[in-house]
């Protein structure tokens, strides 16, 4: 019976003549739905401590001065912000381009899913029933809140879902054209748009670097094909000259930012205080040899196990899989890093190197507990349900507009405010929609989809993971399904690439390291399904064959 639902046979010529009716008629209500969902909110960016990062840049160069770095920001979401106020003189028109960008998304995730099916070939999953699948999940994604949230911040967040949605068509576009269709012109093309989107996720949002790697798996093997020399060469000039326009620009404007040099180095430090701190007591229990007197080190390592204690007492609850709080040793004015700093007085590359070594030497010396720490992360995303889908049921934008006025509230906004009227606007708005603005509701649908989706995660992708070490074991059986089973495992490492760098340099219960992740996460989950489905028919079909056969003779 699943077969024969499933089956291409199963629908009348009458039917699918229907079809396409009755595809796009959901396509155009859940778009317009989502329009709808996005544009009833106040139109107004909600800001956060980090939004002087990505602001100031732009508005510094609004009010005539220098764009440039400001608290180690790439300068692509600066850039971007600048371009929007320049053009349209208001910040609500940032929530707009945002929100248009989130349903553009939308839109790339049913192309990309029809696009995949051009790689299994003789599937046993009826096409109307694939499309279907396909807008079930960009409607999940187009109407869930944590989506529509994301899109509403003054942060790099609010653009990448658009990033990773246009990366991974043309990945996928790539691979057609390069192993599938033969396509040279559309090879060099595609691979050219791969690469980057690629770096321009990577520095939008710098936790997209190893998912970046992940996705110039597919780029590196096209260099190792036979022939084609003349579009290796042109596709290794197009990568040449893309990372030398994304990446230079971003060399020469971090020079004048001296946080640019500090940023990395103190977050690892401040990540893994923990570690460090064990280390250093093991370094003076055994009088190391190290480049620092014990003196010095005595006294740091006293300070920094103080303040690991405040954090712990201070902030009880935050980051309960580290057990301390890293952001009170970085930003308190009084803690370790404010102490290191002045410590070191302008030497900044000396106090980079001590954050480096004592980073590097915990790795060294500590790395089962330093992969415990990364395990421990891993867990929050992928155990026991994958949190990149929130069931929230409200959404208060009284309490997110608060938290903006008080971030807003500093004498650099002011300062560029009395120069600036769109600043100006934007904060007297902050502050009304602060005291009347209404709280949203997700429908209760989509919180048990989205439940569920949560819930069945890992058991799904294990699963598929699984049938795809079959598929691959087994080639002559399953050839057709193994590009599926490949596009599973290419989301999966993905998903899981941008995991390890989080729990590498910092932690997943940073929830914005892991909304980010939505979009990659639904389609990997969805591909899982799909492959699980063709799976289940293939070998539900062989068994009808099988019982047919032995039949017949009798």
């Amino acid at each position: 019976m699943m077969a024969q639902l499933a089956s291409r046979q199963s629908f009348r010529p009458g039917r699918d003549l229907l079809w396409p009716i009755c595809y796009w008629a959901p396509v155009a209500f859940i778009f317009a739905w989502a329009v709808w969902q996005r544009f009833k909110l106040p139109l107004n960016p909600i800001a956060d401590p980090d939004t002087w990062g990505y602001l100031s840049p732009a508005l510094r160069k609004l009010t005539g001065a220098e764009f440039g770095h400001s608290q180690s920001r790439n300068f692509l979401y600066p850039g971007f912000l600048y371009l929007v106020l320049r053009c349209f003189g208001d910040f609500r028109a940032i929530g707009v381009v945002q929100h248009l960008l989130g349903l553009a998304a939308g839109g790339l995730f049913l192309l990309t899913w029809r696009r995949v099916r051009a790689f299994v070939s003789d599937s046993l999953v009826n096409p109307s029933l694939h499309d279907a699948f396909g807008l079930a999940g960009a409607a999940i994604y187009l109407l869930a809140s944590d989506t529509i949230r994301t899109e509403t911040q003054l942060r790099p967040e609010g653009v990448c879902a658009f990033l990773i949605s246009i990366n991974l068509y043309f990945a996928v576009q790539f691979i057609s054209c390069s192993f599938l269709e033969h396509r040279r012109t559309g090879a060099i093309v595609c691979g050219s748009a791969t690469v980057l989107t690629s770096l321009l996720l990577a520095s939008a949002k710098p936790s997209f670097w190893f998912a970046a790697i992940v996705v110039m798996v597919p780029v590196t093997a096209f260099f190792f094909r036979q022939n084609w020399w003349r579009q290796k060469i042109a596709l290794g000039l197009a990568i040449a000259v893309t990372a030398a326009l994304v990446l230079w620009p971003e060399r020469i404007l971090s020079r004048k930012d001296a946080e640019s040099q500090t940023f990395l180095p103190a977050m690892l430090f401040v990540i893994h205080a923990d570690l460090i701190r064990d280390q250093m007591a093991e370094d003076l229990k055994e009088n190391a040899h190290l480049p620092y007197s014990r003196e010095w080190l005595e006294r740091v390592y006293a300070v920094l196990n103080s303040e690991i204690g405040k954090s712990q007492t201070n902030y009880p609850g935050h980051y309960p899989s580290l057990k301390f709080n890293p952001e009170y040793l970085w930003f308190d004015p009084s803690s370790i890093t404010t102490q290191l700093r002045r410590e070191f007085g302008s030497n900044v590359s000396a106090l980079c190197d001590f954050y480096r070594f004592y980073y590097w030497r915990t790795w060294q010396r500590r790395p089962f507990r330093a992969l415990q720490k990364v395990a421990r992360q891993f867990s929050i995303y992928y155990y026991p349900n994958c949190p990149a889908y929130a069931p929230m049921k409200i959404w208060p934008l009284m309490d997110v507009y608060e938290r903006a006025v008080t971030s807003l509230d500093s004498e650099d906004y002011r300062k560029i405010a009395r120069s600036l009227p769109a600043l100006t606007d934007f904060m007297q708005r902050t502050k009304s929609l602060a005291e009347n603005a209404p709280a949203t509701k997700q429908q209760g649908l989509l919180r048990h989809v989205l439940a569920d989706l949560a819930v069945s995660y890992l058991s799904l992708l294990l699963l598929a993971l699984i049938l795809s070490a079959i598929i691959f074991w087994k080639q002559a059986r399953w050839r057709r399904l193994r590009w599926l089973a490949a596009f599973v495992l290419f989301g999966s490492a993905y998903n899981a690439a941008s995991c390890l760098e989080v729990a590498i340099v910092n932690s997943l219960e940073v929830h914005r390291y892991i909304t980010v992740q939505l979009y990659a996460t639904l389609l990997t989950q969805f591909l899982a399904f799909w492959l699980i489905l063709e799976f289940a028919l293939d070998i539900t079909r062989r068994r009808h064959t099988i019982a047919r056969d032995l039949v017949a003779p009798l």
